[in-house]
């Protein structure tokens, strides 16, 4: 069975990932490593102007620092344009207590929103992540570090990146068709130095496959100067797919950045994608897929699904109802997550880091 499939990637820069950034940095400010405190923000960004809306129930919340939280995150990301520049945002912060009605049922740790979370893991990369989406983010994460480099200074802080691999069966993967690459850039620099220089970087950092047969697209439509949220306005949770698997699983629909762990659009999504993770390193299973689906205020979940190679596999689940705390508490605390730098979560798709707390492959 011959087939391909396209997965993309946006960069620090993007405007949606800047307002997930601010979000998720303003969200961990206000939970300050503390059980009791929630956050939900919602950041839009555009033109020199930034809007945060949401709710706290918080300790330290305090408008001047989380206006200096704002500036400082978009000076680490590397605006400083005439459209978009840390030192000339308007900033205007709409954020409200939490309602009342809304702690009733969560304040005990039931779910903080009822919904339905998919968590997936392959084993087609090291990662346990599908290929397409694992080599967008990773083209992302080198033109970063590229941006430092003198011989690359022309590179601006907005990017995309698209990966349509060919597939001979189900989880193998042959080779990369096409890459589709744009970066914002700076003026003087000309389209067929950004084409060659681009090229030469996603070919040098992608060394599991020959790329000698792969078409390359580098800015196809030319000029990408006026870039980020001078070029288009960014909101909160609108990059969902690209934080999951590239498209290749499915998507509960939920966003994550800007939310505390209580509400488990985050945290049992990031259960879901351990409880896959471990099936398939387990070899278990080459490919497996887990929904979780919760109740507001209430503490258990209303259902657990697992499929694996192609079967609804009964055992799995049964296994983990009888040996796993999925309440939301019990997720909390396996993971730490309150202890966690939500931003250390937001770039290049929430899965896949090692680092990560619900990435460790020790449940088997």
């Amino acid at each position: 069975m011959q087939y391909e499939f396209t997965s993309e990637s946006v960069s620090i820069g993007h405007p949606d990932k800047v307002a997930d950034l601010i979000s998720d940095a303003v969200a961990t400010f206000l939970i300050n490593q503390k059980e009791e405190n929630r956050a939900a923000i919602e950041t839009l960004v555009t033109t020199n102007l930034v809007i945060l809306a949401g709710e706290y129930k918080s300790d330290c919340f305090d408008k001047n620092q989380i206006e200096e939280l704002v500036r400082k995150k978009v000076r680490e990301i590397g605006y400083e344009q005439d459209g978009f520049h840390h030192e000339k945002l308007v900033i205007q912060n709409y954020l409200h207590g939490q309602s009342s009605d809304i702690a009733l049922g969560t304040d005990n740790f039931g779910a903080g929103d009822q919904g339905l979370m998919f968590g997936y893991a392959c084993n087609e990369t090291e990662d346990f992540m599908p290929s397409a989406i694992h080599f967008s983010h990773k083209i992302l994460s080198r033109l970063q570090i590229e941006r430092g480099h003198s011989g690359t200074h022309w590179l601006q802080p907005d990017s995309k990146s698209q990966v349509t691999m060919s597939y001979d069966g189900i989880n193998e993967p042959k080779d990369i068709k096409k890459i589709v690459c744009s970066t914002q850039h700076l003026e003087s620099i000309t389209i067929e130095q950004i084409r060659e220089q681009v090229e030469e970087i996603i070919r040098d950092e992608i060394s599991e496959y020959d790329l000698s047969k792969t078409k390359f697209l580098i800015n196809p439509t030319g000029r990408f100067v006026i870039g980020g949220p001078d070029g288009d306005t960014g909101v909160t949770g609108r990059k969902i797919i690209v934080d999951t698997y590239g498209g290749y699983a499915p998507h509960g629909g939920g966003a994550f950045s800007g939310k505390d762990c209580s509400k488990v659009d985050r945290s049992a999504a990031y259960m879901s994608r351990y409880l896959a993770k471990n099936i398939v390193s387990s070899g278990k299973a080459d490919n497996c897929t887990v929904q979780l689906s919760y109740a507001i205020g209430i503490v258990e979940p209303t259902s657990v699904y697992v499929y694996a190679d192609g079967k609804v596999r009964t055992d799995f689940t049964n296994w983990i109802i009888d040996n796993v705390d999925l309440t939301p508490k019990g997720i909390i605390d396996r993971f730490g997550l309150f202890n966690l730098d939500l931003t250390m979560t937001t770039l290049y798709g929430h899965f896949g880091k090692s680092h990560l707390p619900f990435e460790k492959l020790d449940l088997y």
